[in-house]
């Protein structure tokens, strides 16, 4: 028996709220990234469990290699470069832009199922349903430039620009895919479903064929090859091709000389614009 003149510490109740914890900057920044790496790993499951859709993915640009390589190859020229080392940085530069389709796409299913609202009635960060996309997007397009360069080694393409040029190259071709995510979700929000999510091929595919990704601009006809240059696949093209130690013929343009300034600026201006619609758009959709 417990002396009643030593005091006891209270038992607590199991049935008592938590105690409040401040709403803080650093608390509201702390559960938006804890939010979003929930939304990543839902979406990286989803992928696991469907390999089919990255099979399906990895298909067109997988033959596009094969294509241009043995089958078009030998009847293009671009100047004393081989095509082989020209085309294949452009491969790698074109799949990463029509990589927004995929996006919208699966933003498009998430909110025709209703998960995109579920997602909305949970107590969770606004932001995290489309940074969480954005971040398991970049980790799939690393996934898809790991087989694609597989693939090039096979072939013959060989990159002469040294390891640290290399890294950079695929760092900036990851830039632009990441940049291209919030295009491919503020669409993927916009549409209004799946059907019209597949006609987004239509604004995908001059989008990255015209530009310098398997012909020059300085080849093409005047205005035709204005467009091109300032594509801001061009930029990224021109980019890697340099990093990679084999330049592309340039018609001489400002944009054309400065491509690797313009392979950081163009996706940094596009993230600017489009992530903070994206969010927008995304906290303004109805219930």
């Amino acid at each position: 028996m417990s002396d009643p003149a030593t005091p006891t510490r209270p038992t607590p109740s199991l049935t008592a709220p938590p105690p409040a914890v401040p709403a803080g900057p650093e608390r509201r920044l702390y559960w938006a990234l804890a939010d979003c790496w929930t939304i990543v790993r839902r979406d990286l499951l989803h992928l696991a469990r469907q390999p089919s859709i990255v099979a399906w993915q990895l298909g067109f640009p997988i033959v596009s290699v094969l294509l241009f390589v043995y089958v078009f190859g030998s009847a293009m020229e671009v100047g004393t470069a081989d095509y082989k080392t020209y085309a294949l940085p452009g491969m790698f530069t074109m799949t990463m832009a029509f990589g927004f389709m995929n996006t919208a796409m699966a933003v498009t299913v998430d909110k025709e199922r209703g998960i995109t609202d579920r997602f909305r009635s949970m107590p969770m960060a606004p932001s995290a349903v489309v940074t969480g996309r954005g971040v398991s997007d970049v980790l799939h397009a690393g996934l898809d430039l790991l087989v694609l360069a597989l693939i090039a080694l096979v072939v013959g393409w060989r990159s002469d620009g040294g390891a640290l040029a290399t890294l950079t190259a695929f760092g900036l071709l990851l830039l632009l895919r990441f940049a291209l995510i919030w295009v491919g979700v503020l669409l993927g929000l916009l549409v209004p479903n799946q059907e019209a999510a597949g006609n987004l091929f239509a604004l995908a595919f001059p989008f990255g064929m015209v530009s310098s990704v398997f012909t020059p601009p300085s080849l093409m006809p005047d205005w035709l090859g204005a467009v091109a240059m300032w594509n801001p696949v061009s930029s990224t093209a021109n980019a890697v091709r340099d990093l990679f130690g084999a330049p592309a013929p340039t018609g001489g343009s400002w944009i054309e000389e400065h491509a690797l300034l313009m392979a950081v600026v163009w996706p940094s201006a596009l993230t600017a614009v489009f992530l903070p619609l994206a969010i927008r758009r995304f906290r303004r959709l109805t219930r």
